[in-house]
């Protein structure tokens, strides 16, 4: 009976899950991690490969290959949620593992999944078992282990990064759920359009999970016509969600750091694409207008004094009309701050000043700076510059650095134009 139970529990499972490699041949992607002469492969061939933790996005393996090494090994293979699980199962697990291995040398795999889940206390609990070797920890998350989890776990680990699998990998896949039939569609006669086949690579996001979920739906939901089910790219759009551009915090800057080095870089094309990609992956588009702002300060400042002017306009729009309408504006201010010409003549001097600041914090203010003149004779006396046709050389910083340059003119755009004063412009060439 429980054969049967088993049997039945299987076919019923999803797609995704009766689809899982079953061993590094089988495999789909992480070739900089799977394939024959990587450290990881090696590591499991020889059986060595130790604690470990592996991150990446959702649907790219982590679990299975966990599953594989274990079955590779012959080891046993134990799988908690840091979600739903405490210290009291992992100490379960850790108790079992021991007595496994002192009385038979059988080693067992921890698979602890969204391990960044767990607290410092839960973490420390499985310490001493990870040290002894008691169990083989392998801790799945998403997010960077580095950032998200303790020291101490991180420290005794391998850390193995998994990327977004390949569209070649996904179209095998696909390919090979259908042509399988004991785990697959293989046993039907399903035909999947060549347009529609490129369509559930393109919405799967890189996750092998959403794509096999997908086809799923379409053929267990669509009618066999003479025996035959066929799937074009009208049913695959309505058995498929939108591409999955969810991102977690890391990526959430990276892309934040990849529009701004964009802006700077002035391709107005790359600072476009990571604008659009976070405002679909749900990032308030006013993050991004802020950030705008910024940066036309930063690396076009003087250069173009009008790119701040368009930017605070874009934030405005933004603001005031919303999403989708605000978007163009948006887009408009940063194509125009990216084909601004260039320069950070602002922002160097700011630090410049920032400098001397914490050099002379006490710097006294000259006499003719102070408010309410009542100099006696001895005193210089301040001068007025409109007095003077609008300019006159007189001293307005602390006396220590009075001679202290901190702006000078880009010879881009706009500060072409700029003149200092005599005096500056020596102090700047000195």
């Amino acid at each position: 009976m429980e054969n049967l139970f088993s049997e039945t529990a299987y076919k019923s499972a999803p797609l995704a899950e009766r689809m899982r490699p079953r061993n590094l041949d089988e495999f789909y992607g992480q070739p900089h991690l799977a394939k024959r002469g990587t450290l990881l492969r090696r590591a499991i061939e020889v059986d060595r490969l130790g604690s470990s933790i592996f991150f990446g996005p959702p649907g790219t393996g982590k679990t299975t290959l966990a599953s594989i090494i274990a079955k590779t090994t012959g080891s046993n293979f134990k799988i908690l949620n840091a979600v739903t699980s405490g210290v009291a199962d992992a100490k379960k697990i850790i108790d079992e593992a021991k007595k496994d291995l002192e009385m038979f040398g059988r080693k067992t795999y921890l698979l602890l999944d969204e391990c960044h889940r767990w607290s410092k206390a839960q973490s420390d609990a499985v310490l001493e078992a990870i040290e002894k070797g008691y169990i083989i920890f392998i801790g799945s998350t998403t997010e960077n282990p580095y950032t998200s989890m303790t020291r101490a776990i991180v420290s005794r680990c391998r850390v193995f990064e998994f990327k977004p699998l390949s569209k070649e990998d996904i179209t095998k896949c696909i390919k090979n759920a259908l042509s399988d039939d004991t785990r697959g569609f293989g046993n039907l006669n399903v035909e999947l359009t060549p347009d529609a086949l490129e369509h559930f690579v393109l919405t799967s996001g890189g996750d092998a999970r959403v794509a096999l979920g997908n086809l799923e739906l379409a053929v267990l939901s669509t009618k066999a016509v003479k025996g035959k089910i066929t799937i074009d790219k009208k049913i695959a759009s309505e058995c498929s969600s939108g591409r999955n551009l969810s991102l977690d915090t890391d990526l959430y800057y990276d892309m934040l750091s990849a529009f701004c080095k964009s802006l700077r870089g002035s391709d107005a094309d790359a600072a476009l694409y990571w604008s659009r990609r976070m405002i679909k992956a749900g990032v308030d588009p006013l993050i991004i207008a802020r950030r705008l702002i910024a940066h036309s300060s930063e690396d076009v400042g003087l250069a173009n004094s009008q790119a701040m002017v368009v930017a605070v306009s874009a934030m405005t729009a933004v603001e005031k009309m919303g999403v989708p309408e605000g978007l163009i504006p948006l887009s408009h201010a940063i194509i125009y701050v990216c084909m601004s010409p260039k320069s950070n003549s602002v922002v160097t001097a700011m630090h410049l000043a920032d400098e001397d600041v914490e050099k002379t914090f006490n710097g006294a203010v000259p006499d003719h700076l102070k408010n309410y003149n009542y100099m006696n004779e001895k005193r210089e006396k301040y001068k007025y510059p409109h007095s003077y046709g609008g300019y006159v050389d007189q001293q307005y910083l602390p006396t220590e650095i009075k001679d202290h340059v901190y702006y000078t003119p880009s010879q881009n755009g706009n500060e072409k134009s700029i003149v200092l004063p005599e005096k500056k412009r020596k102090n700047s060439n000195t």
